[in-house]
């Protein structure tokens, strides 16, 4: 097991255009024990100091000159050293359609500018879960027999649901990128989790729960839901499709981890 990291031993990387921003945000990091902290103006100088010296941890505000938050965390995912660098934005964006794409992407936490002490340490501490998460614990089989399905048309989010999973101990998982490739390997073998978007092509989540419990042949199976829809209206719907659970994103690892307790102790 990973030995647990705390937040003095943290090197992070904070990526702020605003010098006074910088300070602030430095300053805050640095009440709360994080002693380590680097600070790059844009995309730029972080992908330039990341590539020389991985961090632990991404502190990322949304526009810089020379690119945007969502194309910064984009960047480290398509670098095989960085793929799974924790990120975390401090934003004062608000609107749904920009942040989604870095929902997607698989960032840790979202903070608003400005934020208070006490949401700054509790992303903290769930970035540092995420590095090194306690194992799954089940009562009646071992985390590395479960066969689960995670399905998601984002390549990025799918990438950072698998690592976590395979961090808590998670060892046979199959990957599907929509609801109809998630069927068909549904008719090909039995499994003891699904895990899935809402919004995919072909086939969304809800029909693909729709299918799961009117149309298959393991009707029972716990389906997680992992989406960043904030309708109340469709949310309503999918519960009544017969998901086990709904879990937004972002999520932190201690939620997903009591999650799959609760639906895998049943």
């Amino acid at each position: 097991m990973t030995s647990k990291l705390s937040l003095q031993d943290l090197s992070v990387l904070l990526v702020e255009p605003s010098l006074a921003q910088s300070r602030i945000i430095a300053d805050r990091l640095r009440q709360v024990g994080v002693e380590n902290v680097e600070i790059a103006a844009d995309g730029g100088q972080a992908l330039e100091f990341m590539r020389a010296h991985v961090p632990d941890l991404v502190l990322s505000a949304m526009y810089f000159e020379d690119m945007t938050g969502t194309e910064l965390i984009g960047a480290m995912r398509e670098d095989e050293r960085l793929g799974n660098v924790p990120f975390m934005l401090v934003s004062s964006e608000r609107h749904d359609d920009l942040l989604q794409p870095i929902r997607q992407a698989g960032v840790l936490a979202i903070l608003p500018k400005p934020f208070e002490i006490d949401e700054l340490k509790k992303a903290l501490y769930a970035s540092l879960d995420y590095m090194a998460p306690d194992p799954l614990e089940l009562p009646d089989m071992n985390a590395e027999d479960l066969r689960v399905l995670v399905v998601d048309d984002s390549r990025f989010s799918l990438n950072h649901i698998v690592h976590l999973l395979q961090q808590m101990g998670i060892e046979q998982i199959w990957q599907a990128r929509d609801g109809r490739e998630a069927a068909e390997a549904i008719r090909d073998r039995q499994f003891d989790l699904v895990i899935t978007d809402f919004h995919m092509p072909e086939m969304d989540g809800e029909q693909l729960t729709h299918y799961i419990r009117q149309l298959s042949e393991q009707p029972d199976v716990p389906v997680l839901m992992i989406t960043s829809e904030q309708d109340r209206t469709r949310l309503a719907s999918v519960q009544q499709a017969g998901v086990s659970a709904l879990i937004d994103k972002p999520f932190d690892v201690a939620t997903i981890r009591n999650l799959l307790q609760r639906l895998l102790s049943t």
